[in-house]
């Protein structure tokens, strides 16, 4: 057994019979007690972790940590060996994550250094020769990763200077160079929950106070001549509400002296 397999039209109204409330009017009702333009956040979609299985990828040191997976070129993980070597994994299908061999647990050492333990307990070592090997019992500064983060591209440092690469002849799993080319470019990616909420703004809220209010007379007006009846007592009080967080109820007010809402009575 492996070791990772543990891993809207009106109703006909009889006489007699009680009138029942329109729901235009509750509709109506509800869009009053309800302040404007307020949405409820919508959950961004991160693309690139459903194309990789709903890994994401990190973008700062913090983020590794828990269970992780070291991507080299497009959905090809590093893989642990059961001799303690590591190899690049095949190609995985779009939407797929990574296998069990290629699942690590990353282990914060600092703000800026992580150390990579692989499914069979060991942790991740630069050896002399540049070979890196997944035999470490405990965490000393050779099992010690500085992730550099520049731009979109990123790539692990290990203690000696050199950085993790790919060997592109054997695949073999090394810490060769002291500049980062294209075999040094890898991402680390995370299963671990997060919640990535978006809070959009809304349209009418775009420009300055003067604009919002023709915004919401343009988007709320009742009256058939479409002329527009802005509130003339200028936008202090506007800038007042803004501060105070009562923007959209002062907007309705001022709407409703000038009868220029079709929500207000």
């Amino acid at each position: 057994m492996s070791a990772y397999d543990n891993i809207r039209i009106k109703k006909l109204v009889l006489k007699g019979e009680k009138h029942k409330k329109s729901k235009k009017r509750k509709r109506d009702k509800e869009h009053n007690d309800k302040p404007e333009g307020s949405k409820k956040p919508k959950t961004q979609i991160d693309q690139d972790a459903e194309d990789h299985g709903g890994w994401w990828s990190t973008k700062a040191a913090v983020d590794i940590t828990g269970t992780v997976a070291i991507e080299f070129g497009e959905r090809c993980y590093l893989k642990a060996l059961d001799n303690g070597l590591f190899t690049l994994g095949a190609p995985h299908n779009q939407g797929d994550g990574p296998d069990p061999e290629e699942i690590f647990t990353a282990f914060p050492i600092n703000e800026q250094k992580v150390s990579f333990k692989s499914g069979y307990g060991k942790y991740l070592k630069i050896e002399k020769d540049g070979m890196i090997t997944g035999r470490s019992e405990a965490v000393g500064s050779m099992e010690q990763w500085e992730p550099v983060f520049e731009g979109r591209r990123m790539a692990l440092l290990a203690e000696t200077g050199h950085f993790m690469s790919i060997d592109p002849e054997d695949d073999a799993c090394v810490a060769l160079r002291k500049k980062v080319g294209e075999h040094e470019i890898c991402v680390v990616r995370s299963n671990a929950a997060r919640n990535v909420v978006i809070d959009e703004e809304p349209k009418e809220e775009k420009g300055d106070l003067v604009e919002v209010e023709k915004n919401y007379v343009k988007k709320f007006q009742k009256f058939q001549d479409k002329r527009m009846r802005i509130n003339q007592n200028g936008i202090r009080e506007l800038v007042a509400a803004k501060a105070d967080g009562s923007l959209h109820e002062t907007l309705l007010d001022r709407r409703s002296k000038m009868k220029a809402d079709r929500y207000c009575k």
